[in-house]
């Protein structure tokens, strides 16, 4: 059982088209009617102001027709769309600015309930991630001590002490931790902001290492030294960022 109403605006120059809409709305309590437009011009202001979830439109109207309306909203403000029309020429452009369904006139009860189904159903999930989102967002700023991870739709909270080291991966970073690896989608720069400042350094331009991790040091070629870590991984401490990890250790290296 939905919590709030759909929203549904309609949008057609047909009045009988139009109330043809309404009309099946209106068997649907779950759904409220946002409004009625007979022009484009009239649909983007209405959507700019109601802000409806859904959005029934006519594609061939005089002025605007309803590819015009979904541009003029742009694709980050645009409700769920689901094209009425008499014409099945349009179908492959409808789906191409992403439609949720394309009605053709004339249509029956069954098929114009099973478009709103869908709609429901879209509508549902887009709900239900940004709740989630901003549950991610909400436990990260209270959790400083935690990493955010997503994998396969789950969200998973890792606490940095127990992460050993972190390599950049191409567009990702891989955070080792134990016997497990995680993969965030983040810069090297902008992790290392949020981790703890007196735990955690950075030790070459593509990796960093918890400090209490680390079992010893030895030396390599070139002022270079290797960074052996607790578990027996090996690590390079390049020339670059020498200078950080004796500064956490307080003395020369």
């Amino acid at each position: 059982m939905r919590k709030n109403k759909l929203r549904a605006l309609i949008v057609d120059d047909e009045p009988l088209a139009r109330e043809r809409i309404s009309t099946l709305l209106a068997r649907h309590p779950d759904v409220e009617i946002a409004g009625e437009c007979a022009t484009g011009r009239k649909a983007v202001a209405t959507i700019r102001k109601e802000r409806p979830d859904l959005v029934f439109i006519d594609v061939q109207m005089p002025e605007m027709n309803g590819f015009d309306v979904v541009e003029a909203i742009g694709p980050n403000e645009i409700p769920a769309v689901i094209f009425v029309t008499a014409y099945d020429k349009y179908a492959l452009r409808a789906f191409d600015v992403y439609a949720l369904d394309y009605l053709l006139k004339p249509f029956d009860r069954e098929r114009f309930d099973k478009a709103l189904d869908r709609a429901r159903e879209h509508l549902d999930l887009r709900r239900g991630d940004d709740f989630a989102e901003r549950l991610v967002r909400m436990l990260a700023a209270r959790e400083s001590n935690r990493i955010v991870i997503r994998s396969g739709g789950r969200v998973m909270f890792l606490r940095t002490t127990e992460i050993d080291w972190i390599e950049a991966a191409g567009n990702y970073l891989r955070i080792h931790a134990g016997r497990d690896e995680h993969l965030l989608r983040e810069t090297l720069n902008d992790l290392l902001s949020r981790l703890d400042a007196g735990r955690f350094v950075r030790i070459h331009r593509s990796t960093i290492v918890n400090i209490d991790k680390i079992k010893k040091l030895e030396p390599l070629f070139h002022g270079d030294l290797q960074v052996i870590l607790q578990n027996g991984v090996e690590l390079t401490l390049s020339r670059t960022y020498r200078a950080e990890l004796e500064k956490f250790l307080g003395g020369q290296i």
